[in-house]
């Protein structure tokens, strides 16, 4: 199992930076390519609960802190600063779709970290599984993406249309097909 750098690499000390980097919004992630420091014994499991060396955090705030400065390389997951760059294990989907308001045309889920995400061309709703185990996600910025519950889910197949003989949702002149 992964551990800590032993390059004094801590939570905390990512929480920091992050919270100086956020302030006015989302830290542009993107531009930061820091030096890897090793991992860090943090998790994110696949029902959106964060752990830090085994223990739930509590803090919705720490979480959603995190979650900001959570960056996706080739298939792995960082926290991300300006100065360092640590892996932490995700099981699933890093977040949570809790929630949408569904339009006719207009579908914005509400993610378990705070995250606003309209179904766009950018932001797809990706159906993963078969057709007795669907996995809809959708997309919620930069390779990160958000499991929909099953209750929004659920929600989202009373509203939907057969467009071709496809059963899906119409959001933002785009239709997503809710079947694998």
């Amino acid at each position: 199992m992964p551990q800590e750098s032993d390059k004094n690499v801590s939570a905390e000390g990512i929480a920091a930076a992050a919270s100086k980097a956020a302030k006015g919004g989302l830290p542009p992630v993107h531009l930061w390519n820091p030096p890897f420091c090793g991992d860090l014994d943090m998790e994110i499991r696949a029902d959106g609960t964060w752990f830090y060396q085994g223990t739930p955090i509590g803090r919705p705030a720490m979480v959603r802190l995190f979650s900001t400065v959570l960056k996706r390389e080739d298939g792995k997951f960082f926290l991300v600063t300006p100065v360092e760059k640590v892996g932490i294990r995700v099981q699933d989907a890093p977040f949570i779709a809790t929630d949408a308001e569904i339009l006719p045309d207009r579908v914005t889920f509400t993610t378990n970290v705070g995250d606003e995400v309209l179904a766009d061309a950018d932001h797809p709703i990706i159906m993963r599984g078969d057709a007795q185990e669907p996995r809809p996600y959708v997309h919620v910025r930069a390779g990160l993406e958000a499991l929909i519950d099953r209750k929004t889910f659920y929600r989202l197949a009373a509203a939907a249309d057969e467009v071709d003989g496809r059963t899906g949702v119409r959001s933002a002149g785009q239709f997503f097909a809710l079947e694998p």
